[in-house]
């Protein structure tokens, strides 16, 4: 049926509830919130938008974190009651939603949930391919972003990698207006870029919610690119076990594939100490 659960109404699930009702490539929406009557609230402005969106998703709340089961894609996010789904809360409640019978891959929309992925992975031995988090994603287009203020020009091709907030530009592979950008702006200035990165980190709820709802659809309907999304990496960058920002292709409600990025190797030994901290 195409239905996603968002755990939390706070700033970060309304945006992404808001953005998904907005683009209408799933079908129902559903958002769970410890404090029901503000996921109410919500729902029914975004429902309200719907006529000028013209979204035809239907949205209901709920406070029964069980109503999630069933769901194809379960999103963690932020409780407006008990705040965002970290370490053990969070890990209670997932492994509630895995007795339960649920097998939806779990998408970590907070920026503070690479941990409990881990955790989930680790202690409750969910597959590796079912576990997603997007908040560190978010930081590609913000970096795109400097490069066009940089340049003056818009459509920065560029791919992050790492863990946050240390994350690693791919700068030797970053095209714009169809050159590299190693041949437009002095090595220095790009420096200055990445130097900026973890200041600007963690993103703002509406930068977390345009990857997170490209990242839900592509794992329901497949992803037609590859898409950076931070996964539980197994033997990529002589990683296992800890979770890294990197390109993935997305499909079937799992991670099909991650990709290590054309890196120099300055860049590749960068990469892999960040992933390591």
């Amino acid at each position: 049926m195409l239905r996603t659960a968002i755990f939390g109404a706070g700033a970060i699930g309304a945006a992404l509830a808001h953005r998904l009702a907005e683009r209408s490539r799933v079908r129902e929406v559903l958002v769970i919130d410890g404090n029901r009557s503000v996921a109410e609230g919500k729902t029914l402005d975004i429902r309200q938008s719907g006529p000028i969106d013209r979204s035809s998703v239907i949205l209901r709340a709920s406070d029964d974190s069980l109503a999630a089961v069933g769901a194809d894609v379960i999103v963690l996010a932020d409780d407006t009651a008990k705040g965002a789904w970290e370490r053990e809360p969070g890990l209670v409640l997932i492994d509630r939603l895995r007795k339960a019978g649920s097998t939806a891959p779990l998408v970590f929309a907070g920026p503070g949930q690479l941990p409990l992925m881990e955790a989930c992975a680790r202690e409750l031995h969910i597959p590796a391919d079912r576990l997603v988090a997007t908040a560190p994603s978010a930081m590609e287009s913000i970096a795109a972003s400097l490069v066009h203020i940089e340049t003056g020009q818009t459509g920065a091709a560029l791919t992050l990698v790492g863990r946050p907030p240390a994350l690693v530009v791919g700068w030797t592979a970053v095209t714009i207006g169809g050159s590299l950008i190693i041949d437009r702006v002095p090595a220095h200035r790009l420096l200055a870029i990445s130097q900026s990165l973890p200041k600007l980190w963690p993103p703002g709820p509406q930068a977390i919610a345009a990857p997170t709802a490209l990242i839900v659809e592509g794992l329901m309907l497949g992803s037609r690119r590859l898409l950076s999304a931070a996964v539980m990496l197994d033997g990529e960058f002589g990683v296992r076990g800890r979770a890294g920002l990197v390109p993935v292709e997305l499909g079937n409600g799992r991670v099909r594939r991650r990709v290590e990025p054309s890196l120099s190797p300055q860049e590749r030994t960068e990469a892999t100490t960040s992933l390591m901290r």
